[in-house]
């Protein structure tokens, strides 16, 4: 992975409405170093010579100030060695799902689809915590030992995946399955089996 590929994809996500203004954020990891996008900047706007590195704990190493989650991040690739990007987005349907009353903390998006039971399968629920709120940390790290895909409550989507594309392609699914979700609000439903229950 490399910081282009970091800088296009967030331009990609920008320019499609998966996040807004100043919002999101996206890393990768780098042997023992996590390169994350840098606080105050769009992910339309992104330069690959301009972005941050932190450590595993997430502590500044050097580039611009990082975004203030990158303890999220941090938190993420400790509970997951597999993990090397996570893509946290403020995208509009999953924001409105994380915004429900009575949602499962165990699961708060139905597997709708084959490729949502696929590509992002059980979704926790994290409690709402201010943006940057380090006490979030720890809840992200212990959900994310068994779980790649989480949504935090009024707040947004953080995914990771053995690289950015997945990561994101995982991301864009629970965003579309959200989408789907709202708008079948009211009606019975069914839901796809998880891919290993069909074989």
């Amino acid at each position: 992975m490399t910081a282009a590929r970091l800088v296009a994809l967030g331009a990609s996500l920008f320019a499609r409405r998966l996040t807004h203004g100043r919002t999101g954020n996206l890393s990768f990891r780098d042997g023992d170093r996590i390169v994350v996008t840098p606080t105050g900047v769009g992910l339309g706007d992104l330069d690959p010579a301009a972005l941050s590195v932190v450590d595993e704990d997430g502590r500044h190493l050097s580039g611009p100030p990082p975004t203030k989650e990158a303890f999220l991040h941090a938190a993420v690739y400790r509970a997951r060695p597999d993990a090397n990007a996570v893509v946290h987005l403020h995208s509009t349907y999953a924001v409105a799902v994380s915004c429900l009353a009575d949602l499962d903390p165990a699961n708060a998006l139905p597997p709708l689809t084959a490729y949502y039971a696929m590509r992002v399968g059980t979704l926790p629920l994290l409690p709402f915590h201010a943006p940057g709120d380090p006490a979030l940390g720890p809840l992200a790290e212990r959900a994310a030992r068994t779980h790649h895909a989480l949504l935090l409550a009024n707040h947004g989507s953080l995914v990771a995946g053995p690289d950015l594309l997945t990561a994101a392609d995982a991301a864009e699914e629970l965003e579309e399955t959200a989408r789907i979700h709202l708008l079948l609000q009211g009606l019975r439903t069914t839901t796809a089996p998880h891919p290993e229950e069909t074989r």
